[in-house]
């Protein structure tokens, strides 16, 4: 049974009535479909959306909520709850600009939430069951498994296809915490059913989640406390860029319990009792919540595609270049396949799938530049190789960096702390990758991931004109610096002697 949506207000209302609407008759089927998508997540909905929209005829399954994580538990809950702390943090710090708020910040947590929902079931619109029934997809609700390899079991029907499509994304993963299967614990799937602010919040997990939601929570309030199970907190980021975040979650008052050894959880009461093992310092706290944020799960199960012939194992569906599994009648899209665990990462690989399901096509998944955004305060955006991939591919580089406490527009607005850094190909232009540390790095990113999909030099960003002043300034300066780097001993000379001619 699907889980009931909790609470159930008038949004969750409307929300499911989009998404997984209680009175949805399933269609009856019509001969063999050129595409059957099983997961209604961002790649089962691109997938099933541009296919329809060539004229393909197309079935789409869905066991739970159409919008898949994305929607319902992931990306837009936790921006319209982290949009929410990003205020409370500017009304506190209100002062540093000369504003005086005589009452301080006074959080109503319960309607912080309530203005997520809200959001997110206005949101829900796009990717309901009725506007794909529109598109003319099939949409069934309930769940798809494979019987044969050119059929699936939708509920009490069966489907025939030419080709299918797995996009059932992945869940969050639980660690092997002594004590975890005796206590209650939230996942990303609940966490952001909360009504009530934890007095005291723990979190598993220093990746991109945990770190987002620490911050977050502290800043409604909760005295949180953030384990961190390997050295370094976000360790697929660049070092300085993670030091850069770990000082300010630090400065909100989170508790991060590093390098944790020993951890253990106990029923107390009401409460969940936290043991770590930090460093020399042994901690034994009692929170009100838990929430484990310590990677992902990929959904294979039940979908039998032990039966069909396709490999999977506990990274995900495997897929060659071209996405197709290990049954050449099938493929798959989104996080269930891809390292790349992000919305735009499950739309362009769903957007290869489609030319390569329907026309024959070859795009490579390996082809795509993808960046990324941890949302924290600063965010960190990152696109293309680190220095440290660069190195393991015996490619050699050359780095730029420019601090934003060098950058006007930054100093004016109080966000000193962060910076650009571009690698480029050694003794060249060429853009191999880039870190952005900065209040708004996500949509800062794009123009460097722009500049290396059209194989754009870091000299030619110097000759693009940027306002003044903003942020995104530094970019440009970040080009200036690989230019001035042409200006060798020997060019000097060249141009001191042309200027005495010429004097």
């Amino acid at each position: 049974m699907r889980p009931q949506l909790e609470p159930h207000d008038e949004f969750n209302q409307q929300l499911e009535a989009s998404v997984h609407p209680t009175d949805w008759q399933n269609p009856t089927p019509s001969g063999r479909y050129h595409l059957v998508v099983i997961g209604a997540g961002t790649a089962g909905l691109v997938t099933a959306a541009g296919a329809a929209k060539l004229g393909a005829k197309v079935a789409l399954i869905e066991r739970d909520l159409m919008g898949g994580d994305c929607l319902n538990t992931g990306c837009v809950p936790s921006k319209g709850i982290i949009s929410a702390a990003r205020a409370a943090a500017f009304v506190r710090n209100a002062t540093e600009f000369g504003i005086h708020v005589p009452d301080g910040v006074n959080l109503d947590f319960a309607k912080v939430m309530r203005r997520m929902r809200k959001l997110r079931s206005r949101i829900a619109l796009n990717d309901s069951a009725s506007r794909f029934r529109d598109l003319g997809v099939d949409v069934f609700l309930g769940p798809g498994k494979f019987t044969a390899s050119d059929t699936v079991q939708a509920g009490d029907t069966t489907l025939k296809f030419r080709k299918a499509v797995v996009c059932t994304g992945t869940r969050a993963s639980v660690p092997p915490v002594p004590g975890i299967a005796d206590v209650p614990y939230l996942t990303n799937q609940t966490v952001f059913s909360l009504t009530e602010l934890p007095r005291r919040f723990g979190i598993i997990g220093a990746g991109p989640v945990g770190c987002e939601l620490a911050q977050s929570f502290a800043g409604f309030g909760s005295e949180v406390f953030l384990v961190e199970t390997t050295h370094g907190i976000l360790p697929r980021e660049d070092r300085d860029a993670a030091a850069i975040v770990k000082k300010s979650i630090l400065n909100d008052g989170v508790n991060l319990l590093c390098c944790s050894r020993k951890t253990q959880l106990h029923q107390d009461g009401n409460r969940i009792r936290l043991a770590v093992q930090s460093h020399d310092t042994a901690y034994n706290e009692s929170v009100d919540a838990l929430l484990v944020a310590a990677g992902r799960t990929p959904n294979t199960d039940g979908l039998g595609l032990e039966t069909v012939g396709v490999n999977f194992g506990r990274n995900g569906v495997q897929v060659n270049d071209q996405l197709q599994t290990t049954n050449p009648a099938i493929y798959a899209a989104g996080d269930i396949c891809s390292k790349h665990k992000f919305t735009h990462s499950a739309e362009f690989l769903a957007r290869t799938v489609i030319g390569n399901t329907l026309f024959l096509g070859r795009g490579r998944a390996t082809s795509l530049l993808i960046p990324w955004t941890t949302y924290t305060t600063p965010e960190i955006a990152h696109v293309g190789l680190s220095p440290g991939e660069a190195a393991e591919q015996n490619i050699p580089i050359d780095t730029y960096t420019l601090e934003f406490s060098d950058v006007d527009r930054a100093i004016l607005d109080s966000e000193e702390d962060g910076f650009v850094r571009v690698h480029t190909a050694r003794g060249k232009d060429k853009i191999l990758g880039a870190t952005i540390v900065a209040g708004n790095a996500g949509n800062m990113i794009s123009e460097i991931t722009l500049a290396m999909n059209n194989r754009i030099g870091l000299g030619k960003i110097a000759n693009s004109i940027h306002p003044y002043p903003t942020q995104a300034e530094a970019i440009r300066r970040v080009g200036d610096m690989y230019n001035r780097t042409r200006l060798t001993p020997f060019v000097k000379s060249l141009i001191e002697k042309w200027l005495s001619w010429t004097r």
